[in-house]
């Protein structure tokens, strides 16, 4: 696998990411991939390692970015929204119309977790040149999101908070630095885990609370039938406080043929990454294989196994 360093621009601003390339013994532009990381990530979080080592040695190209005002790219991280990175992700697909090692007619995205599986629904639904999905552990809907992370009355001072926010920015200019956490709160699982820790340091420590609002105006859930008839791979884990496995479920009933939905079950949010991954990563390269070449994706599909504790529907 060859690793580029690569950097272009959006915005006006730079965008640095990462290009993983396979065998250069190939003759012919291939198949790509893009992907932006999820909530507060960075493009070099080892989490991703093994999807992208998997996606090259069946021939496909990974390229995923730094967002704006995240890691090694240009920007101010004050202005945090998922509007501002669905337009990176439209650019990073810009950029790889440009490389001679792609086929332009052969791109893919993959996303994982919250904003990361939301971000794949939101960039396929708006750039017809994505032409195969796989989004993992996704939100379909940013106000669900931030509600559910809190108790009534918690959700109710919350909505204060951001108003007298607004009301202070209308005023002065100036809004509320808080800490990520405040906005998204983290399970008692996030708290715990180590799997992000190679990148948590380098993230934003405040953003402004305002950002709130760009994420409970977030709504893939939205969009997500106008990437019919391109096909769809959900991942979800079952009973996911930390990105709800409704929300998998209401995108994949929404989205349109052909689609499948996996339910990775006997496990949690984090846990899953390292125990299903040698289940689930095959089935991401096959989904990509398939839907990144001209042959129509024919199978209609119920799974349970015992050993893997997972459900698997897939529709024509």
């Amino acid at each position: 696998m060859r690793e580029q360093h690569v950097a272009f621009y959006s915005g006006g601003e730079r965008v640095v990411g990462t290009l993983y390339l396979p065998d250069p013994s190939r003759n012919e532009p291939g198949p790509a991939i893009v992907q932006g990381p999820g909530w507060m990530g960075l493009r070099t979080a080892r989490l991703y390692g093994p999807y992208h080592e998997a996606f090259v040695a069946a021939g496909m190209a990974v390229l995923i970015i730094d967002y704006r005002g995240f890691g090694d790219s240009g920007g101010d991280p004050l202005a945090f929204s998922p509007t501002r990175q669905l337009e990176d992700l439209i650019n990073s697909v810009t950029y790889l119309t440009t490389r001679p090692e792609v086929n332009a007619d052969r791109i893919g995205v993959f996303g994982s977790g919250g904003t990361g599986g939301g971000n794949a629904v939101s960039l396929a639904a708006a750039d017809p040149r994505v032409k195969c999905v796989v989004s993992q552990v996704p939100v379909a809907d940013g106000r669900d999101w931030l509600r559910r992370m809190r108790r009534v009355h918690e959700w109710y001072e919350f909505l204060a908070r951001l108003e007298a926010d607004r009301a202070k920015r209308v005023a002065t200019g100036q809004g509320e630095l808080v800490r990520p956490q405040e906005i998204m709160i983290p399970t008692p699982e996030r708290r715990t885990t180590s799997i992000k820790r190679d990148v948590d340091s380098r993230v934003p420590t405040r953003l402004p609370l305002a950002a709130a609002e760009g994420i409970m105006a977030y709504q893939p859930i939205e969009v997500v039938d106008r990437i019919t008839p391109r096909p769809m791979l959900i991942v979800a884990v079952e009973n996911d406080p930390v990105t709800p496995t409704e929300h998998a479920e209401a995108l994949y009933e929404r989205a349109g043929p052909p689609k499948r939905l996996i339910i990775q079950r006997q496990t949690t949010h984090y846990a899953a990454y390292r125990q299903y991954g040698k289940t689930i990563i095959p089935q991401m390269v096959d989904w990509f294989r398939r839907g990144l070449t001209a042959a129509p994706i024919r199978a209609v599909e119920t799974f349970a196994g015992r050993e893997e504790h997972m459900v698997i529907e897939e529709v024509e």
